[in-house]
């Protein structure tokens, strides 16, 4: 079983200038934080301590979003001032593994979180910007050495999530489905597997059980206290697990600590084994030490579910 843990070389999901919110908008600080920056925020050893604390924890997976924190050859001019050279990221893959860490790499796709892309985030599902996804997945894989799959985020694409961007574009309806499907094509061209954030199911339920491949690697989220059926972002787990999907279920610190102890207790007697691959946790902050006490709770939210919940563990 997967234990996994997200974490950012690159943090530049976002649009890069966004409106000021109203006055008293709860969330004006973390969209400050959030804001693209042209060079990389990420500090290495932090990063070192991060991925020799996930060892500690029993962990045995790191999600490495990736976006403009390499210097592509493919692509070199989307890297950011500061990013890694394809050589430095096949070393640190080595190191990973010697920690027992399987290293996936994650490029997230939606148009809401593709700032990473730099101009080519403006270019959309045309010619242009197939070419260049379809370089930069096989480039990617290559690095990994046809890692067992391919994070593609694919999440909050919608106009609602852009509403303080200067920037927005969506795609929705058929052309969501192409480039959807284009995507998974190329990260299987290179041997590799697709796994993508889950949550399109909520708002299309129908069009999503009847055109999402089962190939493809489901990570529904939540990141709430209670945990009931009747709430629709608990209920998709039940829905992909009775549709047959192989599921990530993945929890957070975001609002609350126990939220990731919480989804291991949940999905775990509502997933059949063989369905239920691991859990991913998701801390959202960039590697860097003044996030420090977020991302070592995420840790240990981890370890403790682990701990409590991993069969054969106890």
């Amino acid at each position: 079983m997967f234990w996994a843990n997200l974490v950012h070389l690159s943090f530049n999901m976002w649009e890069e200038a966004e409106v000021q919110p109203p006055p008293g908008f709860p969330g004006k600080k973390l969209l400050e934080i959030r804001k693209a920056r042209p060079y990389l925020r990420f500090e290495e050893p932090f990063y070192q301590t991060l991925t020799e604390k996930m060892k500690a924890a029993g962990m045995n997976m790191i999600v490495l979003d990736l976006g403009d924190g390499v210097r592509y050859q493919s692509h070199p001019e989307i890297a950011v001032k500061g990013a890694w050279s394809p050589e430095k990221l096949k070393m640190e893959l080595a190191r990973l593994r010697s920690l027992g860490l399987e290293p996936i790499p994650k490029l997230n796709f939606s148009t809401t979180h593709d700032t990473w892309l730099g101009p080519y985030s403006r270019c959309v599902s045309t010619d242009v910007y197939y070419g260049v996804c379809r370089e930069l997945i096989a480039e990617v894989c290559c690095l990994f050495d046809r890692p067992r799959l391919f994070h593609l985020g694919l999440d909050e694409e919608t106009a609602e999530h852009q509403r303080w961007a200067l920037y927005a574009v969506m795609r929705q309806h058929q052309l969501w489905w192409h480039d959807f499907y284009f995507l998974v094509n190329e990260v299987e061209k290179n041997g590799t597997r697709a796994w993508i954030w889950s949550d399109y199911l909520w708002h299309h339920p129908e069009d999503f059980f009847q055109k999402m491949p089962k190939g493809v690697v489901q990570s529904n989220w939540y990141y709430g206290r209670a945990f009931n059926r009747k709430i629709p972002y608990v209920k998709a787990y039940l829905d992909l697990e009775k549709h047959g999907y192989d599921q990530i279920p993945t929890g957070s610190n975001w609002s609350y600590p126990e939220n990731f102890e919480n989804t291991v207790r949940y999905c775990l007697p509502r997933i059949a084994p063989e369905r239920l691959l691991g859990f991913l946790q998701t801390p959202w902050y960039p590697s860097l030490a003044q996030f420090k006490k977020r991302h070592f709770q995420a840790i240990v939210a981890v370890e403790r579910a682990r701990k409590k919940y991993e069969p054969g563990e106890n």
